[in-house]
């Protein structure tokens, strides 16, 4: 019995205890979709304030009862709950959450949410960008936001003609700004290098923030009125992973420029058809060449990147990454490489209040230029000649010739292209370190300090062979040419947050100091003993500019943003170098009120409006302001007697040069549909530019150059944009979703000196051709034609056109203006579509309401063309539907001028991932994918996408078939 009791005590001694004992619970957050350790989640016990954060590796402990809920929290990522039930190791997968990292916007000095931004901001991060083969960093924004449209030639490397809402100028540039981590960089590239993109990795961009309006871009001021660009690159993580993509590409042309074949050729010319003019039968050959064919070429591209992010002694999130790019272009003998070295370091120091940000980036370039000019070669040369001829004095190619003495014509385009040798390399170190600083004693304070760097050396060698095909004395060229450009940026700025109760206010104030260098050097042709070296160096520019904003909300629902930047460029005299750029912009969140707030529908609905002005100083003339002389070279000296005395020359001036201007007014509503599964925006803008910056003539002895640049004229563009962004389908095996904008534009120049209309785009065919005007009421750029006469049957007459004024009297005045380069309507439209471990995206643009003028046809498709100089030349076969003969006669015809609207799918990719593989490799994606997919056109020419409206042969794209793998570690 006493035994009995001792148990039945004992055991009610213990009981409390096993009821009331806790656990040790431990286990391992990752991210689902890597399986990489998160550092920093917030592990709470629900109901409590007893919690933890996991480690570096990912590790948590925490004390816990049977039954507890482990509640999971990480920003940018779904919180997630989990019980305990006395399992020895509890570990999560958290899931990214779109919908927070959408949330958070880059801007000028600064961040802000989609739902605070009063502005026309749009954001995209990696997972959005536009795939395929990109090699440049702006292709993977191209078809992606409404009101911006970007232009890359075929060339490897090539830069981009980008534009946002249609630029705001006539004559300076319409580029935007464009910001790397904080760095305003220069637009303007070096010899050796393809443009001022072509040397960043585009592997290494995190984000793009598009600032389209004045509310948004005023913070930026003199440099803004094009818009500006934000690119945010990758940073460091706390725990370590690797990624190494590998990409091969196989470009092929798929289309040619018409032109008559052997055969047909010698039939054409045996046909004698130019009246009074007998061709020289006996200059025909017995080849069959197809030239095009001859200096164009498949190509095999590849891309390899490698990255490694991880914790530098437990402390320092770091991140590393390599880049190389081996790029064939079609044309022969052109090549672009590059290889690009990355490190970011993020330490935070004193509990978070100090965090540092250093990036730093190496790249080296090098380039083989082919030359472009020899595409209108092939297009000309006569296709009854062979390539190679044995008996050449000229390298064995064959040449138009009698004797050694080359025949006045075309040459041989692929022995230009093999017998020179243009390279270029261009190396360049750029990046910033930023100082991001909480006080203690006030954490609402921040102070921040920028500091970044960018500067390129650049060589470029030019020679050719001996043997190239001339009479001059000098055989050939060698040349060497030095480059340098530096660029300094010191940003300072204080940013005071503070809430009270429903009211939240944002105070920023700073300096901004930026300094841009250029200088060079040229050897001059040194196997001619008449050619010079030559030196420059351009006035230093500097831009300086304080700046500030304010923000004020409301219960969430009410926002003012009150902007301002006053800055000062060293291109302006002193009485104009100061420009003021004001700003504001109010939004209200509809959604949050309490009609809407619980709506099933209307997720999100945000009115905006703003209004801005932002300037324009970006002008080739860096000191235009100043009288300023040049020596003259040993080309321009003058003697007396037997004293040679060297030149001095007065350069044009413009005292008075001011800003451009260009006020932007907008209206816009941001909305989201159904839980934000339709989302998108629409907006209404008006921007107009005055004190234009435009290169115009000046009366005769007024200056020391018959033209300057000045302030003349005013243009006006409106438009309206549209974007949705539609989730179809969202579950866990199969997702599809998509994106279309629309942009609408209308250009207007409303005022130019004097009224005067001003013509421009010249031509190739003839000399000191025109093809298009600037005139008041009209479209930039608008092309100035001669209306077309037709017979009976519908054929084009030659020379016949339609006397517009009346006058019994055919010349300039009765040209009209029909049409204009710019697309009234840009469309693009994406989509990716996953299911379960397969992955499709395609992405496609269209330009409507476009016209080019086929300058290929307008200077070449007349059969006295056959007749080159003084040897034969090849003809584009369109010659045929018009039978014209005088150059001269048609050039101007509005035949010539074409609706070049398309819808071009860019790419398609498709691949398949390959999870868990083996231990240390988290992930494999197989992919596969074709570039310049199709394209559906009306124009007749090449492509329909040219730079400016005139097609002068541009640098074709090839169809480029893709394979790749990434690898996850």
């Amino acid at each position: 019995m006493k035994t009995t009791m001792n148990r039945l005590l004992l055991f009610i001694f213990f009981v409390p205890i096993g009821i009331f004992a806790q656990s040790i619970v431990k286990g391992t957050v990752t991210e689902k979709s890597t399986a990489i350790p998160l550092p920093g989640v917030n592990v709470v016990i629900k109901g409590t304030t007893t919690g933890t954060a996991t480690d570096f590796d990912g590790n948590y402990q925490i004390e816990a009862n049977n039954g507890d809920i482990l509640v999971f929290t990480y920003v940018g990522y779904q919180p997630i709950e989990a019980t305990f039930t006395g399992q020895a190791n509890l570990n999560v997968e958290l899931t990214e959450d779109a919908a927070q990292l959408d949330e958070v916007v880059i801007i000028g000095y600064g961040s802000t949410t989609k739902k605070d931004a009063t502005g026309s901001v749009e954001a995209i991060t990696s997972e959005d960008f536009t795939k395929g083969n990109i090699v440049t960093p702006e292709n993977l924004l191209s078809g992606r936001i409404s009101g911006v449209s970007i232009t890359t030639s075929g060339a490897p490397g090539s830069g981009s003609q980008i534009r946002i809402r249609g630029g705001s100028s006539i004559s300076a540039s319409n580029d935007p700004l464009i910001i790397i981590d904080g760095l305003p960089i220069t637009n303007n590239g070096v010899g050796g290098s393809r443009g001022v993109l072509a040397s960043i990795n585009p592997s290494d961009i995190d984000s793009f923030s598009v600032l389209k309006d004045a509310s948004a871009t005023a913070i930026y001021g003199s440099r803004a009125a094009n818009g500006v660009i934000i690119i945010v690159t990758k940073k460091g993580k706390s725990t370590f992973s690797a990624t190494l993509d590998s990409q091969y590409s196989f470009g092929e042309l798929t289309d040619r420029i018409n032109v008559f074949n052997g055969n047909d050729y010698r039939n054409l010319v045996r046909s004698q058809p130019i009246n009074g003019t007998t061709l020289d039968e006996s200059l025909l050959g017995g080849a069959n060449t197809n030239w095009q064919d001859e200096i164009f070429r498949n190509t095999v591209s590849s891309q390899h990147n490698l990255s490694l992010q991880g914790s530098l002694f437990k402390a320092i999130p770091a991140r590393f990454s390599f880049g190389l790019t081996d790029q064939e272009g079609a044309l022969l003998t052109s090549t672009f490489e590059r290889r690009n070295l990355g490190l970011a370091l993020n330490p935070s120091l004193f509990d978070d209040h100090l965090k540092i940000n250093i990036n730093a980036n190496l790249s080296f370039e090098d380039n083989r230029f082919g030359d472009s000019g020899q595409i209108g070669a092939a297009l000309r040369y006569n296709p009854t000649k062979p390539v190679y001829d044995q008996s050449s004095p000229f390298g064995g190619f064959y040449q138009h010739r009698n004797g050694s003495i080359v025949s006045n014509g075309t040459t041989n385009p692929v022995a230009s292209l093999l017998q020179t040798n243009n390279l270029g390399d261009s190396n360049r170190s750029y990046g910033n370190i930023n100082f991001d600083y909480k006080f203690h004693f006030l954490p609402e304070l921040r102070a921040v300090v920028n500091i970044g760097y960018d500067n390129i050396k650049a060589k470029t060698i030019n020679s050719s062979s001996t043997l190239v095909a001339t009479n001059d004395d000098v055989k050939g060229n060698s040349s060497l040419g030095f480059q340098k450009r530096t660029n300094e940026l010191l940003d300072g700025y204080l940013t005071y947050n503070k809430e009270f109760d429903k009211f939240r206010t944002e105070f920023t104030a700073g300096y901004s100091y930026q300094r841009f260098t250029n200088e060079g050097d040229n050897t001059g042709n040194k196997r001619d003993p008449l050619s010079f070296p030559s030196t420059f160096a351009d006035p230093d520019v500097v831009l300086i500019g304080y700046f500030g904003r304010a923000n004020f909300t409301l219960s969430d629902k009410y926002l003012v943003t009150l902007t301002y930047r006053r800055d000062g460029t060293s291109r302006f005299s002193e009485k104009n170098r100061w420009g003021d750029f004001p700003a504001a912009a109010v939004a209200w969140n509809i959604s949050d009120e309490d009609f809407l707030k619980d709506s099933n529908v209307i997720s999100n609905l945000k009115l905006r409006a703003g209004y801005g002005i932002t300037g324009q100083q970006d002008v080739g003339e860096k000191d235009v302001f100043l009288n300023r002389y040049r020596a003259g070279d040993q080309n321009s000296q003058y003697q007396f007697d037997n004293v040679v005395i060297q030149s001095l020359i007065a350069s044009e001036i413009n005292p008075d040069l001011k800003w451009e201007e260009t006020s932007t007014l907008e209206f816009g509503i941001d909305y989201g549909l159904f839980n934000n599964r339709v989302s998108g925006s629409l907006n209404l803008f008006q921007k107009n530019s005055k004190d234009l910056l435009f290169v115009a003539a000046v009366a005769d002895g007024a200056n020391f150059s018959n033209s300057v640049v000045q302030n003349i004229g005013e243009l006006q563009i409106q438009g309206i944009e549209f974007s949705t962004n539609v989730d179809v389908i969202k579950k866990d095996d199969l997702s599809i979703d998509f994106n279309f904008n629309a942009t609408f534009l209308d250009r207007e120049i409303q005022n130019l000196a004097l009224g005067q209309d001003v013509r421009t785009g010249g031509i190739a065919g003839g000399t000191g051709n025109n093809i298009q005007l600037h005139r008041i009421g009209e479209a930039p750029n608008s092309f100035s034609v001669y209306k077309q006469l037709y017979d009976v049957a519908g054929n084009p007459i030659e020379g016949a056109y339609l006397d517009t004024n009346g006058d019994n009297v055919i010349n300039d005045d009765d040209r009209y203006l029909k049409e204009n380069p710019g697309a009234d309507v840009i469309l693009g439209f994406q989509s990716n579509i996953n299911y379960k471990n397969f992955d499709l995206a395609f992405n496609m643009r269209a330009n409507l309401g476009n016209y080019v003028y086929n300058n290929v046809n307008s200077s070449n498709a007349q059969l006295e063309r056959l007749q080159d100089n003084a040897v034969l030349g090849n003809l584009p076969t369109s010659v045929l539907n018009t039978n014209f003969v005088r150059t001269s006669d048609v050039i101007i015809s509005d035949i010539y001028l074409e609706d070049a609207s398309f819808l071009k799918m860019d790419n398609i990719t498709l691949g398949y991932t390959f999870n868990d593989v083996c231990k240390g490799l988290k992930s494999v994606r197989l992919w596969g994918g074709i570039q310049n997919v199709f394209t559906i056109t009306n124009y007749t020419g090449l492509d329909p996408e040219v730079f400016n409206g005139i097609d002068n042969l541009i640098y074709p794209r090839p169809r480029t078939i893709l394979a790749g793998a990434n690898f996850k570690f």
